[in-house]
């Protein structure tokens, strides 16, 4: 399967890219392609709401989304991580969720995973949890069960976590819920 994750944490090496990096492991040793973006590393405007996009299908901005919409479209499963900041998701996710207006409609049938990380426990990353579950719920994808990388603020506190093992299993076991049909 072609996997495509979409890490929205602006900090390099933190808990949220050692989660992806885990469910990747996973996922390429059961013989599944995998391809991070991490969307600190891309140049991606916000939203214009100009709805240009409604009449062309493309958004009018010059900036990396094109290509990431496009590696979107043609994966199979998506894996979306974001910490949580103030009870939602990171400001590169949003933008990120904001900019697949041009797509919007084509995006669903895929197998989608979250992860959400954070120093509060579930009670804090629900909203960020439940707002990308509802967002891919609604466009048609089967959303798995949610990876919490939950009571984690430092660098590495993910480390030896229980969240770690999740996403390991996750990515080895990638394909299994669908084919099981749960």
């Amino acid at each position: 399967m072609n996997v495509v994750m979409i890490n929205g944490s602006p900090r390099a090496k933190g808990n949220s890219d050692l989660l992806c990096d885990e469910f990747a492991r996973g996922a390429r040793e059961s013989g599944h392609t995998v391809e991070k973006i991490s969307l600190r590393e891309h140049t991606v405007y916000p939203c214009k709401a100009c709805y240009a996009c409604f009449q062309t299908g493309k958004c009018v901005q010059k900036d990396d989304m094109a290509s990431i919409i496009d590696k979107v479209k043609q994966a199979e499963v998506l894996v979306l991580a974001s910490p949580t900041y103030f009870m939602t998701m990171s400001g590169q996710m949003k933008i990120f969720i904001d900019r697949l207006l041009p797509e919007w409609q084509g995006l669903g049938g895929k197998e989608v995973y979250v992860i959400v990380t954070g120093h509060d426990g579930k009670a804090g990353l629900k909203r960020t949890a439940g707002d990308l579950v509802d967002i891919f719920d609604y466009l048609g994808n089967h959303v798995n069960p949610v990876i919490w990388g939950e009571g984690v603020w430092k660098k590495g506190e993910v480390l030896g976590t229980k969240a770690m093992d999740e996403a390991y299993q996750a990515g080895k076991k990638l394909g299994n819920s669908r084919r099981m049909g749960i």
